[in-house]
């Protein structure tokens, strides 16, 4: 293994914490709890006082093997539990503007209803950036946060890419809606994205990787967009569909900049 290698697995790993006291005293001093890995089966005293911290702070648990948990274990006495913490600081809001400002563009954010695969997270910021998205936005429950595998996907991207979590996206879209933006929502039910103007200030929401848009998310969007699609299948992966949705917004953008119009 290179040193790169080791320097990178030793970053995932100071963000693990494992052991039930351990994982339990970091929830009640309000460490930022991105995922917990729990033994399946394990149903006793204090791994149960874990998960109710956990339902608490809407973190994301998975229930996994033992041999997984062993594998994930650097002490080898995670006792049925490993938690893993935020390994990237996140943005606040007024830097996803500052940056649209220093910038000269009308803002585009990424809003991502319920993302819980970590590479999709790291995928979808990669794609933001090169997009020129303005930042992120990822509700704070039921929801991947910045883990060390969504950092590491990212590409670099989350260096330069604010990302912001919040409580309530509803409430955050419509403090948006206050600002100028507007919300076009990635759903195949939806109109298809060329005949949508997604030019000016832009949220782009997508949805979890099964159950796509949330209804009361939907229901405060402006446009519902779809992908044209011509295969056998009836869905892409959440981060190929954000990256379809941005790009067309690009070239729109780009139309519009050069006096040819953009979108309909």
């Amino acid at each position: 293994m290179s040193r790169n290698q080791d320097d990178s697995e030793e970053r995932i790993n100071e963000t693990r914490i494992e052991g039930r006291n351990s994982v339990l005293e970091a929830f009640r001093a309000g460490q930022l709890i991105e995922r917990l890995f729990v033994k399946k089966g394990c149903k006793d005293g204090p791994v149960l006082t874990i998960l109710r911290e956990a339902k608490k702070t809407g973190t994301l648990v998975d229930f996994v093997s033992a041999d997984r948990l062993a594998h994930m274990s650097e002490t080898g006495h995670h006792q049925g539990v490993i938690a893993q913490l935020s390994a990237f600081e996140y943005s606040e809001m007024e830097d996803i503007f500052a940056l649209a400002e220093k910038r000269g563009e009308d803002p585009f954010i990424f809003l991502l209803d319920g993302i819980e695969d970590p590479h999709n997270l790291g995928a979808i910021i990669r794609t933001a950036n090169l997009a020129g998205a303005h930042g992120v936005i990822i509700p704070k429950r039921r929801a991947v946060g910045l883990t060390a595998t969504v950092v590491k996907a990212s590409a670099g991207a989350i260096h330069y890419t604010p990302v912001v979590k919040v409580p309530n996206l509803v409430n955050v879209m419509e403090t948006l809606k206050e600002r100028g933006l507007w919300f076009a929502c990635a759903d195949m039910d939806g109109e298809v994205m060329y005949r949508h103007n997604l030019t000016g200030p832009l949220g782009l929401v997508i949805g979890n990787e099964g159950n796509g848009v949330s209804r009361l998310v939907k229901e405060h969007c402006d446009y519902i967009t779809s992908i044209p699609m011509a295969g056998d299948i009836d869905s892409l992966n959440a981060s190929v569909a954000a990256g379809v949705l941005a790009f067309e917004v690009v070239r729109q953008r780009m139309e519009k900049k050069s006096g040819q119009g953009g979108g309909m």
